[in-house]
C-alpha cells in the first residue's frame, strides 16, 4: 500500500509499504480523510517528535507514516475485538497514554508524560491507504454522518476541551486570540456552550471570515487596531473568558489585558521557548490563566470531547465544510498541503488528505 513516511526535516516521501498485521487487539482501517495539523507542519520543519531511533514502547523508528487527524471504514478485526466490525466508519483517537503514571492513575490520561501518538511515534499513521491502531482507539460514526468528517473529530474536541476548561458559563462573553484551525474550533465550541458574545483576533482576513461564517460577532484585524482596547471598550472592561491559540507573546498579554477583572484566561497554543507575559495584569485584577492540552483520551474518552463531537456531527450541531478549504491526493501531501499550511500567508484553514 501507499504510506507517506517521514524522514526527516523536511523529507517526506511516498513509500510502497507492507501493510501491517492486525492483532488480537487491532482493528484495520481503510483510510478515507487525513487532516493536515500544525503538528504535522511542525514535525516536517523541525524534527521533533517523530524518534530517530526505536521508541521505547512502540519500537518504532524513523521513518514512520504520519497522519493523526484521520477517519476511515473498518476492514478487518482482531480476534479479540468487540464493540466494532468490518463495515464500521470510524474516527480514529491518535493519543495511547502509557496507562501505569500518577496521572493515568488518576484518570487524567491527557496528562500523561509518556504518550504514544499514532502517526508520530507509532508504526501507523493516517496519510496511508490504510492504518492498524488498537481497537480502543475508534470511535464508531453516526450512520448518516460523511466518512471524511470524522477527520475533523480530533481538532473539533480540542477546542471543545479548551472551552470546557475555561468554566464559561452560558451568557458569558468571549474573545479568541488566533483563528488557525484549533482557534476556529473554539469559536465554534463557544456558540454551542451558549457564549452571548465572542470577539476574535486574526491578522488573516480569510481566517476572519470564517470565524464569521462559525459564529464569531466581532471580527479584529490585530495589525490595523488595538485588539485589546476593541475589545474591552466594547464589554465595560474585559470579556468573562478569553482564548489564546496564537502562539506569539502580543497574542498572550492581549488576551489577558481583554479580561474582565476576575475572568480567565485559558492558553493552548503550542510554542518554543519562554513567553513575557504581564504579571502584573494578572496579579491585581486577579485573573486566572490556565492551560489547556488536546482533550480527554482512552479509555475515558469514549465518556469526554471525542464522543461529544462525534454525537454533534450526528446532529448536524458542525458546519464541517466551513473548516475544509482543500482536499488533496496523497502524492500531493507536502507541495499542496504541508508547505502551504507552513506558508505564513497561507488562506487555508484545514486540508484534506484522501488517500
Amino acid at each position: 500500500m501507499r504510506a507517506a513516511r517521514f524522514y526527516g526535516t523536511g523529507d517526506v516521501r511516498i513509500d510502497d509499504v507492507e501493510p501491517a498485521a492486525v492483532g488480537p487487539s487491532d482493528v484495520r482501517i481503510d483510510v478515507t480523510a487525513c487532516g493536515i495539523c500544525g503538528t504535522d507542519v511542525h514535525e516536517y520543519e523541525h524534527a521533533e517528535y517523530t524518534p530517530a531511533e526505536a521508541h521505547p514502547r512502540s519500537g518504532a523508528s524513523r521513518p514512520i507514516t504520519i497522519g493523526h487527524e484521520f477517519s476511515g471504514i473498518v476492514s478487518e478485526v482482531g480476534d479479540d475485538v468487540t464493540g466494532v466490525a468490518v463495515g464500521d466508519p470510524v474516527a480514529v483517537h491518535p493519543n495511547i497514554p502509557c496507562g501505569s503514571c500518577r496521572y493515568c492513575e488518576d484518570g487524567a490520561y491527557n496528562r500523561c508524560a509518556d504518550v504514544l501518538a499514532v502517526g508520530l511515534q507509532t508504526g501507523a499513521g493516517g496519510f496511508a491507504e490504510a492504518a492498524v491502531v488498537p481497537a480502543q482507539q475508534v470511535h464508531r460514526l453516526p450512520a448518516d454522518v460523511p466518512v471524511w468528517q470524522g477527520a475533523l473529530v480530533e481538532p473539533l474536541a480540542v477546542g471543545l476541551h479548551a472551552v470546557r476548561r475555561s468554566g464559561l458559563r452560558a451568557g458569558d462573553t468571549a474573545a479568541v486570540f488566533g483563528c488557525g484551525p484549533i482557534g476556529l474550533t473554539v469559536v465554534r465550541a463557544l456558540r454551542e456552550a451558549g457564549a452571548k458574545r465572542v470577539f476574535v483576533s486574526e491578522p488573516n482576513p480569510a481566517r476572519r471570515e470564517v470565524a464569521l461564517e462559525l459564529g464569531a460577532d466581532v471580527a479584529v484585524d490585530p495589525t490595523a487596531e488595538d485588539a485589546a482596547a476593541r475589545i474591552t471598550a466594547a464589554t465595560d472592561g474585559g470579556v468573562d473568558a478569553s482564548f489564546e491559540f496564537a502562539g506569539v507573546a502580543p497574542a498572550v498579554n492581549a488576551a489577558i489585558e481583554s479580561t474582565r477583572r476576575g475572568g480567565g484566561v485559558t492558553v493552548g497554543s503550542m510554542t518554543s521557548g519562554t513567553t513575557d507575559v504581564d504579571l502584573q495584569r494578572v496579579v491585581t485584577g486577579e485573573r486566572t490563566v490556565r492551560g489547556t492540552y488536546c482533550y480527554g483520551f482512552p479509555p475515558r474518552s469514549f465518556r469526554t470531547e471525542f464522543d461529544a463531537v462525534v454525537e454533534s456531527l450526528g446532529d448536524g450541531g458542525v458546519d464541517a465544510d466551513a473548516f475544509v478549504t482543500r482536499r488533496i491526493g496523497l502524492a500531493d501531501l507536502v507541495d499542496e498541503g504541508i508547505e502551504e499550511l507552513g506558508s505564513p500567508d497561507t488562506d487555508h484553514v484545514k486540508i484534506l488528505v484522501e488517500p
